[in-house]
């Protein structure tokens, strides 16, 4: 099916939830996006074929939002861009946390030492909320000390107390699994 083919009825099909419609629209574009996410991620298949999966649950859940202003591979390719800037935030985002967990575990660690990314959700999960969400905000959300000072209603001074204490305790709940050696890097 070429391009021109998805019209404005296979559109209309999909708003409406018809599954035949969706599986025309998907096979028409998972090859375009998941290029697009390959060439995005350096030839990364893995991460590529997750943010393709994402791409096409967002738009199946938003499909009633594409008002056809512009070309239906227009908006489809704004979602694939957004999908991958996002995806590589949160790449960031991981790499960052795993930085400051390393700068402030005050053990001894080696190039050899791993932490396992669910050991790291589950310390980050057991952490208290005043602890927790400043980390969440920092490293996932990207916030600046002073956004996250207004988001969590308290001074920058707090914030960094905060931020700094977390680090402090997740280094103390992944100290044994790198010491064990524990799995795969974060």
């Amino acid at each position: 099916m070429a391009d021109r083919e998805i019209d404005a009825s296979i559109l209309e099909a999909c708003r409406r939830g018809d599954r035949e419609a969706f599986r025309a629209l998907y096979e028409v574009y998972q090859d375009k996006v998941y290029s697009i996410c390959l060439y995005f991620f350096h030839g990364d298949e893995a991460e590529a074929a997750d943010v393709t999966q994402e791409v096409f649950l967002k738009l199946f859940a938003g499909i009633a939002g594409f008002r056809g202003d512009a070309g239906f591979s227009t908006w489809l390719y704004r979602l694939t861009q957004n999908a991958c800037l996002d995806a590589s935030r949160r790449k960031a985002a991981r790499e960052r946390l795993r930085e400051a967990v390393r700068a402030d575990d005050r053990t001894e660690t080696t190039s050899d030492d791993v932490v396992d990314p669910e050991a790291v959700q589950a310390a980050l999960s057991s952490l208290p909320p005043q602890y927790r969400l400043p980390i969440l905000l920092r490293y996932f959300e990207d916030l600046s000390y002073e956004e996250m000072s207004k988001t969590l209603n308290c001074s920058m001074g707090t914030v960094a107390s905060r931020l700094n204490r977390g680090h402090k305790m997740l280094a103390g709940l992944l100290a044994p699994q790198r010491r064990a050696g524990g799995g795969r890097d974060v």
